[in-house]
């Protein structure tokens, strides 16, 4: 309001001094209220980062010691008259390794055996693997003393990492007291030793928490999410591509298009009962094999990748094309040549976020059987196997103590591989991405 516009009577020094401080009131209450917007919306940010690194540090907190295990190193003697040369993995050799550390530590063998029972009961059962294969190798042991590293049982080694004590009622850990005596003795001579669990990344499922590693399962979604981008990635884009520029627009179009955005939003456990019904049951495709979870996946990639790609082709500018099809191009080669090309940062952000999401799914996996116990390593898309998912799953239900770090230590490596591949998908974007 200009000057002259103030009537008379409202332009007297007090009039103007009242209406500037109205305006000032005004202006005040507006920063006011921006202020407590910043302030909520830091506020939220803040709650969420706490929850996220609760989260987090909780899952670290219990999975970092699944990535170190314990060995205790003694002297065997390997006794011609126990050993069968020809056939050394016959040996029970947790029982000589017991009845020889019951001797070392100066304790007598019970009549009935219970002294080395509950001393073997201390080593994992891999330790006849480790020194039959030593065996193996080199036959003129047998009658010699030889140095082996004996891996812990899971229990034994929980207690040494500190999650056993002897404060833990006894209905709770099956390590006896004297057994707590032996292992304390056996720290104290300094014949414990720690070391990096090469196990938990290079062997597959097992019974024995001790002996259990993630490989099978870590192949097992490399080879899904293979399978998955096969059928995916080309499907979808060029679903997305003929959507966006080549379809007529019409009834029929739009149906599409409305579909496509509602099955995004199809939970997933509905998928694994499609995969179930379509490629198991009606395909008689090998069940809980990568294939059909791979195209369990690529069913649930689809609509992201679809509707990212739409959106990448939609913000080329138009007159890109315009200025294409002027010089003469082709609608095909408008697109090939320049539309595509121009909307591939966002094309291969949607891919790589999509097949991030589709190695996170568990429900669907379920369904389909990669839940059931596979020792194994896969070497093809269609033998049975396992996914982290899945493997994460079947851990946490386990009724063994151990298995519940090795459930939070497989979290983090599914973290990881989320992280890197996020990661990725930011890099290519910004790498290839260009401002008009």
């Amino acid at each position: 309001m200009t000057e002259a516009a103030i009537p008379s009577d409202q332009r007297t020094p007090a009039a103007l001094a009242a209406r500037t401080e109205r305006l000032r009131a005004g202006l005040r209450r507006r920063y006011a209220r921006e202020g407590r917007f910043k302030l909520y919306g830091l506020l939220a940010i803040g709650v969420a980062v706490g929850f996220l690194l609760l989260l987090l540090g909780r899952i670290i907190e219990q999975g970092h010691t699944a990535f170190y295990a314990h060995t205790v190193t003694v002297p065997v003697y390997l006794d011609p008259a126990r050993i069968d040369r020809a056939y050394p993995q016959g040996t029970n050799f947790e029982l000589l390794v017991a009845e020889q550390q019951l001797a070392r530590l100066g304790l007598e063998n019970d009549p009935a055996g219970a002294a080395a029972t509950a001393m073997r009961g201390l080593f994992s059962s891999e330790l006849k693997f480790v020194v039959a294969e030593q065996i193996a190798e080199q036959p003129g042991l047998i009658g010699r003393t030889l140095p082996v590293a004996a891996p812990l049982s899971d229990d034994a080694d929980l207690y040494l990492k500190g999650e056993i004590s002897r404060a833990t009622p006894a209905a709770q850990r099956r390590l006896s007291d004297r057994q707590i005596d032996w292992l304390d003795r056996m720290k104290a001579e300094g014949q414990v030793a720690s070391h990096f669990n090469r196990t938990l990344l290079t062997r597959g499922d097992s019974t024995e928490p001790e002996q259990a590693g993630l490989l099978g399962a870590l192949v097992g979604s490399a080879l899904m999410l293979l399978v998955t981008a096969l059928l995916a990635l080309p499907l979808g884009i060029g679903a997305a591509v003929y959507l966006e520029e080549f379809a007529p627009r019409g009834r029929l179009t739009n149906l599409i298009e409305v579909n496509i955005n509602n099955l995004a939003a199809v939970p997933s456990i509905i998928y694994g009962l499609l995969g179930l019904a379509l490629f198991i049951n009606w395909m008689h495709l090998p069940r809980a094999s990568p294939l059909v979870g791979g195209l369990v996946l690529a069913l649930m990639a689809l609509p992201t990748i679809i509707i990212a790609t739409r959106s990448s082709l939609k913000a080329v500018p138009p007159s890109i094309r315009e200025a294409a099809l002027a010089m003469g191009a082709s609608k095909t080669q408008t697109v090939f040549h320049h539309t595509l090309p121009l909307a591939m940062p966002g094309v291969m952000t949607g891919a790589i976020i999509s097949m991030a999401h589709a190695l996170g799914e568990t429900a669907p996996l379920l369904l389909i059987g990669m839940i059931s116990f596979v020792p194994g390593i896969p070497q093809a898309v269609t033998e049975p196997s396992g996914a982290l998912p899945s493997l994460i799953y079947i851990w946490e239900n386990a009724s063994e103590r151990a298995f519940h770090e090795r459930t939070a230590a497989a979290i983090m490596v599914l973290l990881a591989f989320m992280i890197v591949m996020n990661a990725a998908a930011v890099l290519l974007r910004r790498h290839f991405e260009r401002r008009w």
